[in-house]
């Protein structure tokens, strides 16, 4: 079993015939990981992660959360083929909600830093860090940096949120990781994986820091304090 897409790009040409269950892969047909969802063919099935839609309701729930942004930077690892489409969901959604929106192309910890303190330059910015082994290596340097410039950020993960993020709306991975080891089971007894359906993510949470919140002057708005999964205070 295998998490990121980083992780299975890795293993893929060097399995053989070895089954892989992959968990939290982006868009792993455009990755080119898997033939269909349905008929993953091959060696390779597993559970998918945040679809490329989710990008825009990133933004949406930033926005819910600090209505007062009027920009925000994307944390893009631009030959992500699900960061190019959660890009595109992100720029579709934005005038919606009366937001610009700015693409930050990052490959190292230098051009996350680089990018977010040029961001922050002007006021009233917010940021959305886009799930990636990338952005999970690097996410105390994210938050702090967020916390500097005073800028309300969502995330993918709920663990960026308990580590002192704004919010995060995602997978619940616990669940995710369950599943992961049923195919698991099903294989190790003699399923084949390319008779097992990658499976899109059921289980989402938000969770939200109020502290951060408190240091931002932000006012949550009740009703969605109310369909939070959890509160960090």
């Amino acid at each position: 079993m295998t998490y990121t897409n980083l992780a299975l790009a890795v293993l893929k040409p060097i399995a053989g015939s070895v089954p892989i269950v992959f968990v939290g892969v982006g868009d792993p047909v455009g990755g080119g990981f898997v033939s269909s969802l349905a008929r993953p063919d091959g060696n390779i099935t597993g559970f998918a992660s945040h679809e490329p839609s989710m990008g825009g309701k990133w933004l949406e729930v930033l926005k819910e959360t600090a209505p007062h942004i009027t920009r925000v930077l994307a944390i893009v690892h631009p030959e992500t083929a699900s960061h190019q489409v959660m890009w595109q969901s992100i720029e579709e959604a934005a005038p919606r909600v009366a937001v610009e929106a700015i693409p930050g192309h990052v490959h190292n910890g230098a051009e996350i830093e680089r990018v977010i303190t040029s961001f922050a330059q002007k006021p009233d910015g917010g940021l959305i860090v886009l799930p990636h082994a990338l952005t999970i290596f690097n996410a105390s340097m994210i938050i702090a940096l967020a916390h500097r410039y005073r800028m309300p950020d969502v995330h993918a993960l709920a663990e960026a949120a308990a580590a002192g993020g704004l919010v995060s709306y995602g997978i619940n991975w616990n669940d995710q990781f369950r599943r992961a080891a049923e195919y698991v089971d099903r294989i190790l007894r003699g399923a084949k994986p390319a008779d097992l359906p990658v499976q899109a993510p059921t289980k989402f949470e938000v969770v939200i820091n109020l502290k951060t919140a408190k240091a931002l002057e932000l006012t949550i708005n009740r009703d969605f304090l109310l369909r939070a999964d959890e509160l960090i205070e």
